[in-house]
């Protein structure tokens, strides 16, 4: 199981549209002692990628028919780790952001907080 407490007090950019996800989402990362910055549309997503003190972040992909590869691209110049969810499968992620974490959605609370620990903590171990 993992230690959610690791991920107590971070801040954590949460950017999904669809509006029940997103609640979901924001108490996964709540129940986690993260700090939930949860936007649901791209332009809102890009100026928070660009300037908040960020230590990581959720995309969903498709943002109201639009990709959110402007924010993942911002996210990486700021040298911030991200995890894509989606639901339209891996391939098109894997060869755009190579070595990139991906959830597939639906996905379970221990799916995030493993995915986000792992990210944060790379040396960290689950057992």
């Amino acid at each position: 199981m993992t230690d959610q407490t690791s991920l107590e007090g971070m801040n954590i950019l949460a950017v999904e549209d669809e509006m029940l996800v997103a609640m979901m989402l924001e108490d996964i990362l709540d129940n986690a002692g993260c700090n939930a910055i949860v936007v649901g549309h791209l332009d809102q997503a890009l100026v928070l990628a660009q300037e908040r003190d960020l230590d990581a972040a959720i995309l969903d992909e498709n943002l109201h028919g639009m990709r959110s590869y402007p924010v993942a691209d911002a996210l990486i110049a700021r040298a911030i780790p991200f995890i894509f969810a989606t639901g339209y499968g891996e391939t098109s992620l894997r060869d755009l952001y190579p070595g990139r974490a991906v959830i597939a959605k639906p996905y379970r609370d221990r799916e995030i907080i493993a995915a986000l620990t792992a990210l944060i903590f790379p040396n960290f171990s689950v057992r």
